[in-house]
């Protein structure tokens, strides 16, 4: 019965680990593939103010008519950049960002496991010597409790330190 209970730990533990693991793999590559996105619509956008000003110089030196109709396109190409400068900002701030929190996540999360994984240990240790002990002096009760109620002390000691 305690045997398949740490078999079952085990089992949920290293699952854990795996998605964790899993999760700092993917998260990673998207936020970067998110950040070159942004990073090239940004540019974009800097390319196409450089047209609106270029736009603009060349309406400057036209007929009255062809004036109007430039400046007209170049007022519209600006406020299409507008809209982009607008999507950058929200891909950083709604996207970028939060994918960015998760790195932090994810090394709180492995943290946890690698303490999950000695506590785990420590328990398989001291349950093999209570075996031991128990095999050794099966009829000697006094001594089994004792050792258990010092394994106790120490896992209540621990757990105290780690909160």
């Amino acid at each position: 019965m305690m045997r398949r209970t740490l078999e079952n730990r085990n089992a949920q533990t290293k699952q854990l680990q795996t998605a964790v693991s899993n999760v700092e793999k993917h998260f990673g590559e998207l936020c970067q593939i998110f950040a070159a996105y942004v990073r090239k619509t940004a540019r974009l956008r800097d390319k196409a103010d450089l047209l609106v000003n270029e736009i603009n110089t060349y309406a400057a030196t036209e007929t009255p008519h062809l004036k109007l109709g430039l400046m007209n396109f170049a007022d519209e190409f600006a406020r299409l950049q507008d809209y982009r400068q607008a999507e950058v900002e929200r891909l950083e701030a709604k996207v970028v960002e939060p994918l960015k929190a998760y790195g932090t996540i994810v090394k709180m999360k492995r943290d946890d496991l690698k303490a999950t994984f000695t506590a785990r240990n420590r328990e398989a240790k001291q349950l093999t010597q209570l075996e031991r002990t128990r095999q050794r002096n099966p009829s000697d009760r006094h001594i089994i409790v004792s050792f258990e109620f010092r394994s106790l002390k120490k896992n209540l000691r621990y757990g105290v330190q780690k909160q």
